[in-house]
């Protein structure tokens, strides 16, 4: 058996999880179509036990990757339209008064699920965007002074449109630091893009069937956990970290709870890629799509003009320069 073969099992990997794992990314792939590093790194979101913001222009897919990732774990989904008169309570649930019982009962609101897909989250107001503060940090909800525990696995999906912003509402950098990962799908290649046009009908995410479980999900999640990570590879990420907060052009740098979710996205990286060590290219690949979406761009930065990618050119810039671990 070669050592990629054998790695796994040591951390309590059943024998059958790692196909499972392979027929999931498959199954994803199918609906998502020429985005292979864009369907892996939501899968690997998944196993790290975070929240997920995909942003892109319309219809390039983002709600498509959303919806199949959450019908691909057999478990509870909601999809919410986030709209502009949308309350706190349409997301979290209300206390109701019952007349029969004469007193007051609670009833869960779409948090109340697995998975979450926050459509276009930008377009609701920061009121009830805050409403998923709570549950996105300790996956509990507190209504009239009374906590609740949100199911596991749990996850947060959302996606945004960066380029209007007629009736939207940024998110602030309390709710950003809170996804795990930041997804950018971009357009398709003429090949894949055909293949979208003929089987339009064929890679809906409804016809995506559960290939996991939810208990077989918080296992994975745990089996993350065990993959090794040397020191000098964390040491090499808390100094990619150190270097956003003494940038120039970045008025705000990577938080803990970043460099803590690199941790995390590194393990499952790992484990999906068949490993249970982490290498330092991993940090290398993941370190845009968790730390670009976490900083500030300082209003004197010289990067002009100033683009939606200025963000991510920046921490490729801070990769550029720092000495990989061997």
């Amino acid at each position: 058996m070669s050592r990629r073969e054998s790695l796994i099992a040591p951390a309590g990997l059943p024998a059958h999880i790692r196909p499972k794992l392979a027929a999931l990314e498959a199954a994803l792939a199918s609906v998502v179509r020429g985005k292979p590093e864009a369907v892996r790194l939501s899968l690997v979101c998944l196993l790290a036990r975070g929240h997920l913001l995909i942003e892109d222009v319309p219809g390039v897919g983002k709600t498509t990757l959303a919806q199949a990732l959450a019908r691909s774990v057999s478990c509870r989904f909601h999809r919410l339209q986030f709209t502009s008169d949308m309350l706190p309570s349409d997301v979290l649930g209300v206390t109701i008064y019952n007349a029969h019982s004469e007193a007051f009962e609670f009833k869960p609101g779409p948090i109340f699920s697995n998975f979450l897909l926050a459509d276009e989250i930008n377009r609701t107001t920061p009121k009830t965007q805050s409403a998923l503060l709570e549950a996105m940090n300790e996956s509990q909800v507190t209504i009239d002074g009374k906590s609740h525990p949100l199911p596991r696995p749990f996850m947060v999906v959302a996606t945004q449109n960066p380029v209007e912003h007629h009736g939207t509402y940024p998110l602030p950098e309390s709710q950003l630091d809170r996804f795990l990962m930041r997804l950018r799908i971009g357009y398709p290649d003429a090949a894949s893009e055909s293949q979208i046009v003929r089987q339009a009908d064929r890679g809906l995410p409804e016809a995506v069937s559960p290939t996991l479980t939810a208990d077989e999900v918080l296992h994975l999640q745990d089996v993350v956990h065990a993959v090794t990570v040397e020191e000098s590879l964390v040491e090499f990420m808390l100094a990619i970290v150190e270097k956003t907060r003494n940038h120039e052009s970045l008025a705000l740098g990577v938080s803990p709870r970043g460099s803590q979710a690199l941790f995390r996205a590194v393990q499952a990286l790992a484990l999906v890629e068949g490993r249970d060590y982490a290498l330092p290219d991993d940090v290398k690949r993941l370190a845009v799509p968790i730390f670009a979406h976490r900083v500030v761009i300082n209003t004197r930065t010289t990067l002009v003009p100033r683009r939606a990618d200025t963000s991510e050119r920046i921490i490729e810039e801070i990769l550029s320069q720092m000495e990989v671990p061997l």
